[in-house]
C-alpha cells in the first residue's frame, strides 16, 4: 500500500530511483591460461585436476607420518608431499578424491615404509629433497610415475618392489 500524501516521510525512505545495469560485454575465452579444449590438457608438470586433493596430505600426515623410513637429507614433509602428490594423480585418473591407498600406493613405491632397495633409496634422494616446499619437485616426482604403475594396489607394488626400475619412467 502506499504512503497517504499527507504522512510525512524522512529522506532516508524516499524511495529512490533505481540502478539500470549495462548489458554485459561479450566474453571470450582469450586469455594464456584459458583451456580452449573441453578435455584437461596432459604433459609434464601439467598436473592431476580431482576433487578435494588437500585431503591427501592429511591422510599421509595422520596415518603414515610416524611409519616413514626416511634416509639422510629427506623431511617427513618432503616425503610426505611427494608421495600425496602421486596419490591425488592416481585417485584423478580413477575419478575420486585420493584415500588412504593412494597414500600407501605412493609411499611403498619409493619405499618410504620400509623394504626398499638401497639403489632405490639413493635414487629417489635428490628427487625429494625439498619437496615440500617446491612444486616444480612434486610435479617431477609425479612425472616419474607412469599411468601403469599408478593403477597398481600396494601390494602389487609391494610385490614388484625388488625390481623397482621397471615401475618408473625414468630410472
Amino acid at each position: 500500500m502506499a504512503q497517504p500524501d499527507y504522512a510525512p516521510i524522512t529522506e532516508a525512505n524516499r524511495v529512490r530511483p533505481a540502478y539500470t545495469l549495462q548489458t554485459p560485454l561479450d566474453w571470450r575465452a582469450d586469455r594464456v591460461s584459458e583451456i580452449k579444449s573441453p578435455e584437461q590438457p596432459h604433459g609434464p608438470e601439467l598436473g592431476s585436476p580431482g576433487p578435494d586433493q588437500g585431503y591427501a596430505l592429511k591422510v599421509a600426515e595422520d596415518l603414515f607420518e610416524k611409519r616413514l623410513s626416511l634416509s639422510e637429507g629427506i623431511t617427513a614433509g618432503d616425503a610426505l608431499h611427494g608421495c600425496a602428490a602421486v596419490a591425488c594423480a592416481r585417485a584423478s585418473r580413477l575419478g575420486r578424491a585420493p584415500v588412504g591407498k593412494d597414500v600407501e600406493m605412493a609411499l611403498v613405491l619409493f619405499g618410504f615404509l620400509g623394504g626398499a632397495p638401497d639403489d632405490l633409496v639413493a635414487w629417489r634422494a635428490p628427487m625429494f629433497q625439498s619437496a615440500s616446499h617446491d612444486y616444480h619437485s612434486q610435479r617431477r616426482i609425479v612425472d616419474s610415475v607412469p599411468e601403469e604403475t599408478l593403477m597398481l594396489t600396494p601390494d602389487e607394488v609391494r610385490e614388484r618392489i625388488a625390481d623397482w626400475r621397471s615401475l618408473f619412467s625414468v630410472g
